[in-house]
């Protein structure tokens, strides 16, 4: 018997510094989703995931909760792989950094790097980004922010160790560029070769002695390894690694196949993380996949902005397996993908209502209604069925390829035109009108076999994407899974074996009522949020941060309630730029829409664009918050001109 190939994929180990929101859980059902497939191939894979738990940040986080760092982690640790297992992820080990075996083969590795002379003792003087714990040069900023997260930095000066990155620069170049695959998306190579490398790698400082929450340097009590050694290394700790032993599951898996991170971490998986393996001595992975992010609309997720979601809320409203199915469907290859209540209700209703349980329900339906669930040979072809049993070859093909180019978005909707197709075949073969002429008994049961075993076929293809669903169609076919090998045959059902009971895969949701009630839930958000600042102090702001606000004068030429929210009111003003402008508010329980016609108000004109409950609001006017029940809206004398600056 020939031993199954193997497959090592990891994902980025989460940090924790707080629950994640859905935009982080992203990576790991993507992961999952290769993981599974991979496995229906038959491949041997090992799939990691984990968390990062140490660093200056997590100290202060804790001394701020009033707990210790590792109290701390351990509860935020506990959430991370709580949303793992509620996404229905197969991981096969979850690493934390604070595992005791871990932090000891990092020790082992930092000693020995600096006896082999890679890291060396000196001073480090800079610009320190506390939340991304990273230092820059002053040529580095932007905007003289953090150039990662663009925040602010702040001098800092301490003794510390360095890994000697320019050692080895060129080695690493060249490993790139004759290494296509290395980087990828392509995009992601050029980046890291003409920003990062070739301009000159400086030294990486990789230990601290202004903060204690990390991994003590065995040599030297006064500093702890800083978070690349640390972190990094888990890819190969977590295989029993350590410069001493190398355990079996190193031996038999490294080096990974691909690391699957976001796009922000691609310099430190393909720079920082090489050079400590050929310093080390050992393989580097065979690809790094940094993967974009998930905005909520066009922004970022953000909780004074009301819009951060996370994973348990979602699944209680769609399941878990819509949640997968939105978030791999939506996230295109290389470019940012976007996540909107109203768009995941949509993908809802048309793809997984309407495209797939529609036909799963009527299919399964008809073969009880017409042959007593009894499935039939297919003894009677024509020529459209050979067109469906194409469309089924191609698209097991097209699945396959978008897979091994991580294109998941598109193996995504490989399979949904499929299911499209098969619907298609029901309207071009309409079973109902044969079931009338009984000259028409084998045709029918043909028709009937095609779309079943198109329907099998669906199931095994959807299995690494929502395997909850695949199970409940395996279910009402009375069949197992589809060996992966066979897909293409077309003859995985047998005749004479009997379907199960047609029950609904999804029940359509009530948009409008699942927006109202969802909107009413941002804005609650959004309250606590404010007051959650408002307890920790009001943050004071310079000049130049007030001057980026432009306030304007305008009046108010309509307004109407927004049908599918119970808050907002829809005003039009005359800002006097001569186009009317569109702002949505939250005011309907304080004023109606005669109230504000006519009236002067103050909108905050250069703020960017949101759609709320289908409007698009461009502004946003000022009001007075008086009372936990009460809002004035801030009138202007009616002789201000519109178009005003308020100053």
């Amino acid at each position: 018997m020939c031993e199954k190939p193997k497959f090592y994929i990891t994902t980025a180990i989460a940090y924790t510094s707080r629950k994640p929101h859905i935009g982080n859980s992203y990576e790991i059902v993507l992961t999952d989703a290769i993981a599974r497939y991979k496995r229906m191939q038959g491949y041997d894979v090992f799939f990691l995931t984990g968390t990062d738990e140490h660093g200056q940040k997590i100290e202060e986080y804790a001394k701020n909760a009033g707990v210790t760092p590792k109290e701390y982690v351990d509860k935020v640790a506990g959430e991370i792989k709580g949303i793992c297992d509620l996404l229905n992820t197969t991981y096969d080990k979850f690493i934390r950094t604070t595992d005791g075996y871990h932090e000891k083969a990092v020790q082992k590795i930092f000693k020995k790097l600096y006896e082999q002379g890679d890291i060396y003792k000196s001073e480090y003087e800079g610009l320190y980004c506390t939340p991304c714990e990273s230092f820059w040069t002053e040529s580095q900023l932007v905007d003289g922010k953090c150039p990662d997260c663009g925040r602010e930095v702040k001098p800092a000066k301490e003794e510390a160790y360095f890994l000697k990155l320019s050692k080895y620069q060129k080695q690493l170049e060249e490993y790139i560029e004759s290494n296509d695959s290395f980087i990828y998306p392509e995009a992601r190579k050029k980046e890291m070769l003409n920003n990062f490398i070739k301009p000159g790698l400086q030294d990486l400082c990789v230990s601290r002695t202004s903060f204690k929450w990390g991994i003590p340097v065995t040599f030297d009590e006064n500093h702890v390894i800083y978070v690349w050694i640390d972190a990094l290394s888990n890819y190969i700790t977590a295989l029993g690694y350590d410069p001493d032993e190398k355990g079996a599951l190193y031996k038999k898996y490294w080096p990974a196949d691909v690391h699957i991170i976001g796009k922000d971490i691609v310099r430190f998986h393909t720079i920082y993380w090489p050079i400590m393996l050929m310093a080390l001595g050992e393989p580097l992975p065979k690809q790094v996949y940094g993967h974009p992010w998930l905005l909520f609309g066009e922004d970022k997720m953000s909780k004074s902005r009301g819009n951060v979601i996370y994973a348990d809320e979602l699944t209680e409203i769609f399941g878990v397996d819509a949640v997968r199915y939105y978030l791999l469907a939506e996230m295109p290859h290389a470019n940012d993908g976007s996540i909107t209540y109203e768009a995941m209700i949509e993908r809802f209703n048309s793809d997984l209502a309407n495209t797939l349980g529609n036909l799963v329900n009527r299919t399964v339906a008809m073969q009880n209604k017409y042959f007593d669930g009894i499935i039939q040979p297919p003894v009677k072809p024509d020529v459209v069925d050979e067109d469906l049993k194409s469309a089924a070859k191609k698209t097991i093909l097209d699945v396959d390829k978008n897979f091994s180019e991580y294109k998941i978005s598109d193996a995504v909707e490989s399979v949904m035109l499929f299911a499209r197709r098969c619907n298609k075949y029901i309207d071009e073969t309409m079973p109902w009108a044969l079931a009338k002429d009984e000259t028409q008994k084998e045709r029918l049961g043909t028709v009937l076999y095609n779309l079943l075993e198109s329907i099998h076929i669906l199931s095994a293809l959807l299995s690494p994407f929502m395997p909850e669903t695949s199970e409940k169609i395996n279910a009402q076919l009375c069949a197992s899974t589809i060996e992966y090998n066979s897909l293409s045959d077309f003859n995985s059902l047998k005749a004479g074996e009997k379907v199960g009971a047609a029950v609904p895969l999804f029940n359509r949701i009530d948009a409008e009522k699942l927006l109202s009630d969802l909107l009413s839930k941002q804005e609650e958000k959004i309250k606590e949020s404010q007051k959650q600042e408002k307890a920790q102090g009001v943050a004071q702001i310079g000049i130049d941060d007030f001057a980026k606000v432009e306030l304007k004068a305008a009046e108010v030429t309509a307004c109407e309630a927004v049908p599918k929210a119970k808050k907002l009111l829809k005003l039009t003003l005359d800002d006097g730029s001569g186009t009317p402008r569109t702002v949505a508010s939250g005011i309907s329980k304080w004023y109606a829409p005669e109230d504000l016609v006519g009236k002067k108000v103050v909108v905050v004109s250069n703020l960017k664009p949101a759609v709320l409950c289908g409007v698009e609001s461009n502004g946003m006017i000022l009001a007075a918050d008086c009372s936990e029940t009460d809002v004035k809206v801030l009138f202007l004398d009616s002789s201000v001109p519109n178009g005003s600056k308020i100053r």
